[in-house]
């Protein structure tokens, strides 16, 4: 046979001294070496006599069609990527969340990420539900966000059958006991109090812009469950809120990792004629309100009983400034997501290359000279929204846009992104757009567009989140006023005594 075969030779004093390749029927492709002697005198790229010549893996003609959709005759739509390798991921998706609430009391949408894969109809318990995963190395997760509920498990290909009948089980056919939903309302209340007393404030100021920018209606509606609400859920209140947006039509199957016509097959199997344990679906008591920007302000200043230890922590002023922006289904979100990378992009003191936040506009204006000044602080990043109104230079542009493709590129290399943005995107829009095409899009972004979307936003209210120590923070009318003005400074303020 042509196999390759190592030798290595040892001398007397226990050293490896020699190391020859050569081939089964004599013809030698390494020099015999030591210490200081000559290397192989064969390029890496010279082929190997009687090797046949390599076939390497293309995807010509293939990107264009790698995202499949179905959709089944109740309307719900089956969405896949094959992706190598053993393990799959796969979920359901829903179009539910907390901007769904608006005839219902805030919170069953947190409630419901509490009580995923508890017990069901076939499984008795949630660690019965992971034992049957752990079978096949699988995972299973819940998340909620504003718009959208996800059930997600990641498992070995050859599970897929099992996964499915699960998946369908805990959307479908969840048992809601008592027991569940007391210990529920425990998590909830445990959550919102780890909440107020977390050292990070960023997911509290999240909640709060949201609350200033779409104030009472749709997005601006609590993610979080309210305190006054944790009671007030129940089996019979959750039971109508799943009839009314667990319909098949608000549904996606999504998976990676899997052969499409497969995962198909087993949404026929366990999702085509499955009645949900709370009866028929009333898809007319579906809340259709439209999102309406406000803007406005929003502040808490007590943080003073926040502390990891016996030494408290230093107050501070967190700060978040909001203007109304556009739906990802618009045109514009391209140019504004590359804006977003301009002003602030990245971690302010993340490592690596160029775009990782370092030369981001907020970070070389405000984190390195004024991060002790409130008032001047507000006043840089009221300043740099309106300089941006101006002309983006070609460097700062092509970075900002260097670093959001390399941004979206590696992101995509993880299957569970990879299936979060499969279902997302089919869920609203129907279809995929392919990273090719986003990496088009986002190179096609010009110092107009940029100039364009700016002066687009700063005709809108502003919408600011306050935390901490307010003392120096500069009013509502005065942020409102610098964002309106030719230059963004903010209106000067005489004081008689210092």
């Amino acid at each position: 046979s042509n196999l390759c075969k190592r030798v290595i030779l040892i001398n007397n004093k226990g050293q490896f001294c020699w190391l020859m390749w050569y081939l089964q029927y004599g013809i030698a492709v390494c020099r015999q070496y030591s210490s200081g002697s000559a290397y192989p005198n064969v390029s890496l790229s010279t082929p190997l006599p009687g090797i046949p010549k390599p076939v390497f893996a293309s995807v010509d003609g293939h990107e264009k069609h790698e995202t499949k959709i179905t959709t089944l005759e109740n309307g719900l739509k089956v969405a896949s990527q094959n992706k190598f390798g053993q393990f799959c991921t796969v979920g359901i998706l829903v179009n539910s969340g907390s901007r769904h609430e608006a005839k219902y009391p805030s919170g069953i949408a947190h409630f419901l990420e509490k009580l995923s894969f508890s017990s069901t109809a076939q499984f008795g318990s949630k660690d019965e539900i992971l034992l049957t995963l752990e079978k096949h190395g699988g995972i299973c997760d819940c998340q909620t966000s504003r718009d959208t509920t996800m059930y997600a498990v990641s498992a070995e290909v050859k599970g897929l059958d099992t996964v499915v009948n699960l998946l369908s089980d805990a959307v479908l056919q969840p048992r809601l006991l008592d027991e569940e939903i007391e210990m529920t309302r425990m998590a909830v209340q445990f959550e919102l109090e780890d909440l107020k007393m977390r050292p990070d404030p960023e997911p509290l100021l999240t909640e709060m812009i949201h609350a200033a920018a779409y104030r009472g209606n749709t997005v601006g509606l609590p993610r979080f469950c309210p305190p006054q609400n944790v009671e007030k859920i129940d089996r019979k209140l959750l039971h109508k809120y799943l009839q009314s947006y667990y319909c098949p039509e608000r549904m996606v199957l999504a998976g990676v990792g899997i052969e499409h016509e497969q995962l198909v097959q087993c949404a026929r199997k366990y999702l085509l004629n499955v009645k949900p344990v709370w009866g028929a679906s009333t898809p007319a008591n579906i809340d259709q309100s439209v999102v309406q920007y406000t803007g406005g302000i929003k502040m808490e200043k007590d943080m003073s009983d926040v502390s990891l230890g016996p030494t408290p922590i230093p107050e501070l002023t967190h700060i978040m400034i909001g203007l109304e922006s556009c739906s990802f289904l618009e045109d514009d979100f391209i140019p504004f997501a590359v804006l977003n990378m301009m002003m602030g992009g990245g971690g302010s003191f993340s490592a690596g290359g160029p775009g990782k936040g370092m030369f981001t506009r907020l970070y070389l204006n405000v984190l390195n000279r004024y991060c002790s000044y409130v008032r001047e602080m507000v006043e840089i990043i009221t300043t740099e929204f309106i300089q941006m109104t101006g002309t983006a230079g070609e460097i700062e542009l092509e970075r900002a846009k260097t670093q959001l493709k390399s941004m979206l590129m590696m992101n995509l290399e993880s299957r569970p992104v990879i299936f979060e943005d499969v279902g997302r995107q089919v869920l609203a829009t129907g279809k995929r757009k392919l990273p090719h095409e986003l990496r088009e899009l986002i190179s096609n972004v010009t110092a107009s567009d940029i100039k364009r979307v700016t002066t687009k936003m700063l005709r809108s209210k502003p919408a600011v989140a306050a935390l901490g120590d307010l003392t120096e923070l500069p009013s509502y009318e005065d942020i409102q006023a610098a964002l309106s003005s030719k230059d963004g400074r903010l209106p000067r303020i005489y004081r008689l005594f210092q």
